[in-house]
């Protein structure tokens, strides 16, 4: 745990070449309360989605013998199928994978399936493609609501959806209990936003928190939005931490890293817990010194 907080870890951040029994078991000897499942562009994490009802029960006795339950979901794959498409070929797979996602969601006991705020992303963003996006987030909300799964859209890199104050335009147009927010602390203080602000006005949505280190964007620099090692970027973890303590944010966080070819995965993940936990620890001492 992080403090009171359940503290997850993001599958990408496990050698991809594990099975699940091994991925689960490196996921508690680090010491953290879950994972976090990934169904991105490729193939073979999206066919998840597409395993029969046997095949999803024997997964789940897997979880739940590993005693690390799976209760979030990156849906990511709808970078390479968007609603907002063009192509309706790409669109109607993108409805197809939201339901597969949403009934594999409460399959598996999954609470948040969290969406990735592109209307494209392979293609121009145009006003038809953004009100093909909303009309997509709209169809989901339903579709999630149906089975009792909550959708919670992330901050991204691009700048559709780059704050939270952008989030909420689309959320009251659609206005559903179950589409809600999962900020990323490094994506919300690359595009500098005022971090603290955002967080104040989007507490009542908020359902899961990704930390993750940025570098900023500048108008001579695009920023970078992956791979930044934890205290080598923008972030101010410390703040951040401090501002959603002080909102009385009781939900979880998610160490959001990727695992990088040769190197040793449950030793960079632990390391980076360890910097984590010592920046929420700071977070509370400061706190109570101001008290």
């Amino acid at each position: 745990m992080l403090g009171n907080h359940l503290f997850g870890v993001y599958e990408k951040a496990l050698n991809s070449g594990d099975d699940w029994p091994t991925r689960l078991r490196k996921v508690r000897e680090a010491g953290f309360d879950f994972i976090e499942i990934c169904v991105d562009e490729q193939d073979f994490r999206i066919e998840r989605l597409y395993q029969s009802g046997r095949e999803i029960e024997t997964f789940r006795r897997t979880v739940y013998e590993a005693g690390v339950p799976i209760n979030s979901m990156c849906l990511s794959a709808h970078r390479r199928f968007p609603f907002g498409s063009s192509d309706q070929q790409k669109r109607e797979k993108a409805y197809e994978i939201m339901e597969r996602a949403i009934m594999f969601a409460a399959a598996m006991g999954i609470r948040v399936i969290q969406l990735a705020g592109y209307d494209v992303y392979y293609e121009p963003s145009t006003a038809e493609s953004r009100a093909r996006f909303l009309e997509g987030l709209s169809w989901s909300a339903g579709k999630a609501a149906h089975q009792q799964v909550m959708l919670g859209v992330e901050i991204m890199d691009t700048e559709l959806i780059s704050s939270i104050a952008r989030y909420l335009s689309f959320f009251e147009q659609i206005k559903s209990p179950w589409f809600k927010l999962y900020p990323d602390l490094g994506n919300l203080a690359a595009w500098g936003n005022d971090v603290c602000e955002e967080l104040q006005i989007g507490i009542g949505d908020i359902v899961g928190v990704h930390v993750k280190d940025t570098r900023a964007v500048t108008p001579e620099f695009s920023g970078q939005f992956k791979l930044v090692p934890f205290g080598k970027g923008c972030v101010d973890f410390v703040k951040c931490f401090s501002t959603l303590d002080h909102l009385r944010y009781t939900g979880p966080y998610l160490l959001e890293m990727w695992h990088e070819n040769g190197s040793d995965d449950l030793s960079a993940i632990a390391s980076a817990k360890a910097f984590i936990e010592e920046q929420y620890a700071q977070s509370v001492h400061e706190r109570s010194d101001r008290k």
